[in-house]
């Protein structure tokens, strides 16, 4: 028992610990409106304390429980997921669309478990010995592509972005030969290029040349091309089959001026609040763009803003150093991780939380568009705040336990 208690990262849990205070800070702050003297404080900090609680409860649950029962519950707990988030479907909408099971005045956020759940199940698949290179490829891709879609119909695209950034992440880190990362993104790149057919042409014709140097099959080379060229031409259609609000928000990140009391009013008024806080903010409470309402979902995505104008560029660089100090700790120890599944699933853990944290913050200072994607630990929501802290216990979990399988 002491030897665990001395293997436990200590510090990594007290990080933890300061941004989950931080973002109670955050959201008291922006639940909070100040008119001259007088003070109106919504409850949503109340609820993040007892999402907060619950949280650590299940962190110390998670540590007792044996790691053979977690690899097991793996496969049953995947189909879960993937048949609750067929189960949102039949739920009502919730500012247009279909996310959350609702529970009375509880709602639970599926995707968040999915995107766990995922990670876990991709480690363990690709991590059985004697598996080939496309093995791993089909495997991985079979166990992604199921839960991502149907995040992306939900819609929920910031969500369906995460599943391929942890995707990519994994197989870099394995032992996968680097040039099948190209065949990973080339989907991407098909789809930035589709708005060009010159372009699309060039660019499929050096994809092509750089898997034929790399002696990959002529099967395999025919497969990739017969793919990028279907995503070249479906591309153009799942553009205009998006909503409205989709293409104006992937628009408006382009030109926010082009609809300012619109797709581009969050990210204006987001980079006016972080500008106006100067260096050490207007003070606690004291956000004007917060306090008269410039600024919507402030405790939620853009609860950054609202550290940026109250505490300014120093309490910004505060926070930014805890997430710094956090993740590059968590980076550090994944190599002592000897285990194939648990350095797969840690290193999925680590690429989901920087990710979100990446995209909230450029989000809201303007250089990445809106895509619904909270600042982990931070942001007011029960489901990511809850599977945000399980995921950091299991990275602990594995590093506490890895002596066993050594």
């Amino acid at each position: 028992m002491l030897k665990k208690l001395r293997q436990f990262d200590w510090f990594v849990f007290a990080l933890l610990i300061c941004l989950l205070v931080c973002g109670v800070i955050a959201i008291y702050s922006a639940s909070t409106t100040k008119i001259g003297d007088e003070f109106q404080t919504e409850d949503f900090y109340k609820k993040q304390i007892i999402w907060i609680i619950i949280s650590l409860v299940a962190f110390v649950v998670l540590m007792k429980v044996p790691y053979s029962v977690i690899d097991f519950l793996i496969i049953p707990l995947y189909v879960l997921s993937v048949l609750l988030l067929i189960a949102v479907f039949f739920m009502p909408q919730v500012k247009g669309a279909h996310r959350w099971l609702l529970f009375g005045p509880i709602s639970f956020q599926v995707s968040e478990m999915a995107k766990l759940i995922t990670i876990l199940l991709i480690a363990k698949l690709i991590s059985k010995p004697y598996i080939s290179e496309w093995q791993m490829l089909i495997r991985s891709f079979v166990i992604l592509m199921l839960p991502a879609i149907l995040v992306l119909f939900e819609p929920d695209l910031g969500t369906a972005l995460t599943f391929g950034v942890i995707l990519f992440a994994i197989l870099a880190s394995s032992n996968l030969p680097k040039f099948y990362l190209l065949l990973i993104i080339s989907p991407i790149l098909s789809i930035i290029t589709s708005f060009s057919a010159v372009l699309y042409f060039v660019y499929l014709m050096l994809l092509l040349y750089l898997l034929f140097r790399n002696k990959l099959s002529y099967v395999a080379i025919g497969f990739t091309g017969v793919i990028n060229s279907f995503i070249f031409f479906i591309t153009p259609i799942f553009w205009n089959n998006l909503k409205e609000y989709q293409q104006n928000r992937i628009l408006s990140f382009i030109d926010p001026l082009r609809d300012p009391f619109g797709t581009g009013y969050q990210i204006i008024q987001s980079k006016i609040a972080i500008g106006s806080g100067g260096f050490f903010g207007k003070g606690f409470l004291s956000g004007t763009q917060k306090n008269l309402h410039f600024l919507p979902e402030h405790h939620t995505d853009f609860i950054f803003s609202v550290i940026g104008e109250e505490f300014g560029f120093f309490g910004c660089v505060i926070l930014l150093l805890f997430f710094f100090l956090f993740l590059t700790r968590i980076a550090k120890n994944l190599n002592k991780l000897k285990r194939k599944e648990m350095y797969y699933a840690a290193v999925g853990i680590s690429a989901c939380l920087s990710f979100q944290v990446f995209v909230n913050i450029g989000m809201n200072i303007g250089i990445i568009p809106t895509t619904g994607i909270p600042l982990p630990f931070i942001s007011y929501g029960g489901s990511n705040l809850l599977f945000n802290v399980l995921s950091v216990g299991l990275i602990l979990k594995y590093l506490n336990e890895k002596s066993i399988f050594e």
